[in-house]
């Protein structure tokens, strides 16, 4: 992924959680921002979601081992 720092920023300020695996996906292809590269690579490495769903952004964050750095 390229834009990470986006995609954490987006993560933390504009989703709700909890958030299923689906709701992450339908709000990640309607961001223009994006490439469609980095969709691409949202939808193959975001795994399923646990029970109840993603709790939080660090929790979706943790799970695709996205850094800040």
């Amino acid at each position: 992924m390229k834009n990470v720092k986006g995609a954490i920023d987006h993560l933390k300020t504009h989703q709700s959680y909890p958030a299923t695996k689906e709701e992450l996906l339908a709000e990640c292809d309607n961001l223009s921002d994006f490439s469609d590269e980095d969709k691409e690579w949202f939808k193959a490495n975001l795994p399923e979601e646990p029970e109840g769903g993603f709790k939080s952004a660090d929790e979706v964050i943790k799970a695709l081992s996205l850094s800040e750095e």
